[in-house]
């Protein structure tokens, strides 16, 4: 399991984006968005760097790190 920061996600609209790029770069992934700590917990088997990759290309800054 890895958790994501990421950075400039406000609103609901912004985690539905974030946990389409999630789905889109991993269709088996399970996400859980937490739009009060701006944290996304993903459970998958692809490398994180590719949904890393995902999420800041749907456009926002992110990190990430093995929990």
């Amino acid at each position: 399991m890895y958790e994501f920061e990421i950075k400039n996600m406000t609103c609901g609209h912004c985690a539905s984006t974030v946990e389409k790029a999630i789905k889109a770069a991993d269709p088996e992934a399970s996400a859980s968005i937490d739009l009060a700590a701006r944290t996304a917990k993903v459970e998958t088997k692809i490398d994180p760097a590719a949904i890393n990759a995902a999420i800041e290309k749907a456009g926002y800054p992110t990190s990430f790190r093995r929990i």
